[in-house]
């Protein structure tokens, strides 16, 4: 997306270049997910989605996250399973998530899956299920 044609397009939460935290909770909830686990969910939400999952980021160094992005005030309102944690901000959490610009230098983070105008958000009762299943090896 290029910002000077389509800043309509382009989430205010997201930078204009490099990266940035945000408060969970307040432009969207997260489910982090470390590792393959993260990989595998990422990789079936994408095929079922026909790779429109919405935001989905990536991060490139340490445990390897992947952070999916919810509707503010949404992930509460499912059980999350082990290997699945909670990023709002319900009193229970608060937390922060690093967020690249669309394009140019985002290292150590980037876009796995990129919000658009009609998937600004990850679906939470599809990411839920899915983790389950890939979780049971459904």
């Amino acid at each position: 997306m290029d910002r000077k044609t389509s800043p309509a397009q382009v989430p205010d939460w997201i930078p204009a270049y490099g990266h940035t935290l945000r408060h969970t909770g307040v432009h969207f909830d997260a489910v982090r997910m470390m590792g393959l686990l993260g990989e595998q969910v990422a990789y079936e939400i994408m095929q079922f989605t026909d790779f429109r999952a919405g935001p989905i980021v990536r991060s490139r160094v340490g445990e390897r996250n992947m952070y999916f992005l919810l509707p503010p005030k949404s992930a509460a309102a499912y059980a999350w399973p082990a290997g699945a944690h909670l990023m709002g901000r319900d009193g229970r959490c608060d937390a922060f998530v690093g967020v690249p610009a669309l394009d140019g230098h985002t290292w150590p983070l980037d876009w796995r899956s990129r919000p658009t105008r009609k998937d600004p958000y990850v679906d939470p009762g599809l990411l839920h299920g899915l983790t389950v299943g890939v979780l049971k090896g459904v």
